[in-house]
This record gives structure tokens, C-alpha cells and sequence, in this order.
């Protein structure tokens, strides 16, 4: 599901904001509200992604949150010739307010 960051100004504060790392220096925004996660979309409904996390929140640092996760979940596993994980191998740690101003 898709949500654009100027509906996100509606809402009175966001559970949580996601920084999905998805490649080495590639960064896609997503965010919690209630029990569903939503990729933050530009007005053309495309993604929004940054080369650098601090750009990211730096978009958002205007709209009340709790709290910012950066996510990162690797696909080493299969490329070494180790069996399919039965379990997931996400990794999600916090990610400070940075106060970007």
C-alpha cells in the first residue's frame, strides 16, 4: 500500500517511520499507521528514495513521530550456497533524531 507524504500532514502523530535499506547507498521510506506499513510516495506516486538515511529524515523532521527504525534484511545467505533460512534474518535498530534543522 502507498501513502504520499502530504497525507501523512493530516495525521495528529505516526506510529513509526521506516528508512528500508535496499542496496548499498539506497534508502526507501515507509511508515506505520495502526497495524498497516505504507511505501511513502511522491505526488507522482513513485517511491521516495534517498542515497544517504539523514536525507530522509530530514524530509520528515516537520511531522510529530515516536519513533524511526532504520530496516536492513540480506540476501547474503542464498548467494554463499547456505540453505533457505526458515526464519527471517531482518535486522531493525533505531534510528535517532538526528535534529536536522
Amino acid at each position: 500500500m502507498k501513502i504520499t507524504l502530504a497525507a501523512l500532514v493530516d495525521k495528529p502523530i505516526i506510529e513509526k517511520f521506516i528508512i528500508n535499506s535496499l542496496d548499498q547507498a539506497l534508502y526507501q521510506l515507509s511508515v506505520c499507521l495502526g497495524d498497516s506499513e505504507y511505501i511513502v510516495v511522491d505526488a507522482q506516486g513513485k517511491g521516495i528514495k534517498a542515497h544517504n538515511p539523514l536525507a530522509l529524515q530530514k524530509l520528515v523532521q516537520h511531522l510529530p513521530y515516536q519513533k524511526m527504525m532504520l530496516r536492513q534484511q540480506s540476501a547474503y545467505d542464498e548467494m554463499i550456497g547456505q540453505p533457505v533460512r526458515q526464519s527471517s534474518n531482518l535486522l531493525e535498530v533505531p534510528f535517532g533524531d538526528n535534529k536536522l534543522y
